[in-house]
C-alpha cells in the first residue's frame, strides 16, 4: 500500500487522510500542506492509496475489496509507522495523538477503526472527520455508483480525462479549474498508444455491484453499532445536496454515539473535496484547535 506523507516524519501527532471509493491519496495534497503549515507543533500527515487505487497494488482476488480489508491494511500501516518512529526516536509510545479525516469510503474505514475499542492502534483516534458519510447510505446513491464505478476507458490527454472525471463529479461542489486539473493528473496512469486511463482497478466494482438493498440495510445496522461506540470527538461534514448522506441520518449522528458536530455546506453534494481555503479552515480548526 503506497502512502503519501507530509510534515515531520517523527512528529508524535499523526493525521491519517483516507480517500473515497475511486479516488487516491493525492486528493489531500492541499489539505495536508495547509495543516502542516498552520500547526503550532510538529505534525505529520499520512495519505494512503487504498488497495487497488493510485500507486498501491491491485488485489488478485476482487473479494478483498471490502471495508474490513481496508481497515486491516490501515492497522498494518500504522503499526509500521509506529515501529519506524520508535526505532528512530527511542520513545516507547512515539505516536501520542492520532486523528482521522475520511471522505466517503475513507470515513467508513475511520468508523470501523474508531468504533472498536481494543483494536491494536498505536493510540485511540482522538478526533474524527467524516466527510459526507455516515452509517446509513441511501440505496439510490449505491445504484448510481454501481452504474459508473469500474466503467472507464482511455482518454487522449489530461484535459479530456479531467473533463470526463468532472462529468462524474458534479457533487464535489466548487473546485477551481487548475485544482481539478491537478487532482485529475493523480487520477490517471498511462494507457495504450500514448493515451491515459484511470488509476484504479476496475475490479473494485465487483463487491459494489453484488450489493443489494437487503445487504445494504444489514450493513447499516453494523455501522450504527460501530458508530455508537466511537469515543473520538467527531466532525460531520455534509454537502447540502448530497444524495448519499441524508439530513435525517446526519441529524441522528448528532444525537447518538459521539454526538458529531454537524457542518452543512450549501452548494456541495457528495462529497466536498476539502481543497478550498474555506473548507480547509473548518477542518484545520477542528483538528488543530485546543
Amino acid at each position: 500500500m503506497a502512502t503519501w506523507r507530509w510534515g515531520d516524519p517523527l512528529a508524535s501527532h499523526v493525521v491519517v487522510c483516507a480517500h473515497g471509493l475511486t479516488r487516491q491519496g493525492r486528493d489531500f495534497d492541499r489539505l495536508a500542506q495547509a495543516l502542516v503549515a498552520q500547526s503550532a507543533t510538529p505534525l505529520q500527515i499520512i495519505c494512503p492509496d487504498v488497495a487497488g487505487r493510485g500507486r498501491s497494488d491491485w488485489l488478485t482476488d476482487p473479494a478483498g475489496y471490502q471495508i474490513p480489508q481496508y481497515a486491516a491494511d490501515m492497522l498494518a500501516m500504522l503499526a509500521q509507522v509506529h515501529t519506524q518512529m520508535r526505532t528512530q526516536t527511542g520513545a516507547e509510545k512515539p505516536i501520542q495523538t492520532l486523528d482521522w479525516v475520511g471522505t466517503s469510503m475513507g470515513g467508513l474505514i475511520g468508523m470501523v477503526l474508531a468504533g472498536q475499542p481494543g483494536l491494536p492502534l498505536p493510540t485511540p483516534i482522538r478526533r474524527l472527520v467524516l466527510n459526507d458519510v455516515g452509517p446509513a447510505i441511501t440505496w439510490s446513491s449505491v445504484q448510481r455508483m454501481q452504474g459508473y464505478v469500474g466503467q472507464y476507458g482511455q482518454y487522449r490527454d489530461l484535459d479530456e480525462a479531467a473533463a470526463g472525471l468532472w462529468a462524474l463529479s458534479q457533487g464535489f461542489g466548487p473546485v477551481a479549474p487548475e485544482v481539478w486539473r491537478e487532482m485529475s493528473l493523480h487520477m490517471t496512469r498511462p494507457g495504450s498508444q500514448g493515451a491515459l486511463t484511470l488509476h484504479y482497478d476496475p475490479a473494485i466494482a465487483v463487491g459494489l455491484r453484488a450489493m443489494t438493498a437487503e445487504t445494504a440495510t444489514a450493513g447499516e445496522a453494523t455501522l450504527w453499532a460501530l458508530y455508537d461506540q466511537i469515543q473520538a470527538q467527531t466532525l460531520l461534514i455534509r454537502g447540502a445536496d448530497s444524495d448519499l448522506l441524508t439530513p435525517e441520518t446526519a441529524i441522528a449522528m448528532t444525537q447518538r454515539g459521539p454526538h458529531a458536530r454537524l457542518e452543512t455546506w450549501p452548494g456541495f453534494g457528495h462529497a466536498p473535496t476539502l481543497t478550498g481555503d474555506d473548507q480547509i479552515a473548518v477542518v484545520a480548526k477542528f483538528l488543530l484547535g485546543a
